[in-house]
């Protein structure tokens, strides 16, 4: 008891201060990676150091040279394992207050939510496929410059349109800047995860693939059975009706009082 008084005496205001931040971040990195292929991959890295340990104890010293060199290839091989997560924790530390875009009036936002719905739903009646890029907080010039430069206002009829079967920007993906149409006709990186399934097609892996790298929101039309999708932090919510493509745009594209934790967290729950 003594020696718990004594240690407790030692224990500064800065002391606990540093222990908090260090809880915060990590709790933070583990936020950013829950639900992705970073768990998989931690846990494959956890069994290797129990391994490890546990062959060192037993005097196994064949097997603990081997995990050990392992080890150290697997610790220089981390960065380009964690690249998608890497890049994106230093883009969402970017994504402060200082760095934050302007944001357009709540009004002119839900009339921009309301003519992507309007949209979309005429395309799945209509069963005519579409990639649609709403821009967040990441810019996604690069995207912009492999497609067609349009830079006009966000309406129904004009998204309608772009994607009509047979017509020069019909094939690619639109992206959304505010309330404006950037550009046609991009390309968009595929995902890697072979975990998907086969029925999938190259715009829903495309819209995947994309919301693994950038913080983007894509709304995805199925050519084959007018199937709405929304791709969303590498997570695809699919056989979305009207409410429901309204109601999980929304938080994403409305000022909102909300925190992003809070906003994922939403987007995570089940529809």
């Amino acid at each position: 008891m003594p020696q718990l008084q004594g240690i407790l005496a030692t224990i500064s205001l800065l002391d606990l201060l540093d222990v908090a931040i260090v809880a915060y971040v990590l709790y933070r990195m583990y936020y950013m990676i829950k639900d992705t292929r970073a768990v998989a991959l931690l846990k494959g890295l956890f069994v290797l150091l129990i391994a490890t340990g546990a062959s060192r104890l037993l005097e196994l010293n064949v097997i603990y040279w081997l995990l050990q060199k392992t080890m150290t290839v697997v610790l220089v091989a981390l960065p380009v394992v964690f690249q998608p997560e890497l890049r994106r924790a230093l883009e969402q530390l970017g994504r402060g207050n200082l760095f934050r875009k302007s944001a357009l009036d709540a009004e002119v936002m839900e009339a921009v939510v309301d003519e992507l719905v309007e949209a979309t739903l005429t395309m799945s009646r209509n069963k005519i496929g579409a990639l649609i890029v709403i821009e967040q907080e990441t810019g996604l010039s690069d995207y912009l410059e492999t497609g067609v430069k349009v830079d006009g206002l966000v309406s129904s009829e004009f998204l309608i349109n772009i994607f009509i079967p047979n017509t020069p920007m019909h094939d690619g993906a639109v992206v959304i800047r505010g309330n404006r149409v950037m550009a046609a006709a991009c390309l968009l990186p595929l995902t890697e995860d072979r975990s998907l399934s086969k029925e999938l097609g190259t715009r829903h892996r495309a819209a995947i693939g994309l919301t693994e790298q950038t913080d983007a929101l894509v709304i995805v039309v199925s050519e084959e059975t007018g199937t709405i999708s929304l791709a969303k932090e590498g997570a695809l919510k699919r056989h979305l009706d009207g409410p429901g493509l309204k109601q999980a745009l929304r938080p994403f594209m409305i000022p909102t009082t909300q925190t992003l934790g809070e906003k994922l967290k939403n987007w995570r729950m089940p529809s």
